[in-house]
């Protein structure tokens, strides 16, 4: 999250304008359509939004991407989902270019077939589209469904799509500005350390 924000900031510098960090890295998890109107009054689809979305792509594929991490124990988290019976899918406001490195970073590409991005859906989080277009391909009901996020965009998101969700504190959120998630853990480590009282864990598949 914080190399999406920095990469942001890079675009938006380039282009003349002046954004506070603080405000774009507390909106991460939005899409560019909804990131750019919040944090500096410029519609994604105008020219200008639609250079800087640009710019921004390549700053973080060229810059960041090769440099990042996956925090630990996700790939044993998914392994653990597999086994349970679940079916995982990604749903997630990057664009569809950004997608594969990152789960190829994460170590999970082969593990999730299923993937939403941006390019599925009219709106990004907080709206509910990438999620609904996820239980579409998924063939899954929202109340059959559990999601695990790491934004207040997350969030809302998947109440508005009628999905219960889990929150993780590492994507640089609190327990408190999660609220709406049924159950919040720090990371995949900790939800996989406490993962069988966890909702997962309690979860009928």
């Amino acid at each position: 999250n914080d190399s999406h924000a920095h990469a942001w900031l890079a675009a938006f510098e380039e282009a003349g304008i002046t954004v506070d960090y603080t405000a774009i890295r507390r909106a991460i998890g939005m899409g560019g359509d909804n990131l750019m109107p919040a944090v500096a009054g410029i519609e994604s689809e105008s020219v200008q939004g639609t250079k800087i979305s640009k710019r921004r792509g390549e700053i973080f594929t060229d810059t960041y991407l090769p440099a990042l991490r996956s925090f630990p124990a996700v790939r044993e988290l998914i392994e653990r989902f597999i086994a349970d019976g679940f079916v995982p899918a990604v749903a997630s406001s990057a664009a569809e270019e950004e997608l594969q490195p990152l789960l190829a970073c994460a170590g999970i590409a082969a593990l999730v077939p299923h993937r939403t991005s941006s390019d599925d859906a009219e709106h990004s989080k907080p709206d509910p589209d990438i999620i609904q277009a996820a239980l579409r391909d998924l063939g899954c009901r929202p109340s059959d469904a559990i999601m695990l996020g790491d934004t207040p965009y997350d969030v809302e998101a998947a109440t508005r799509a009628g999905v219960r969700i889990v929150g993780l504190e590492c994507g640089g959120w609190s327990r408190e500005e999660l609220a709406g998630a049924i159950a919040v853990y720090k990371d995949a480590t900790d939800l996989l350390a406490h993962y069988d009282t966890s909702p997962f864990g309690r979860q009928p598949v």
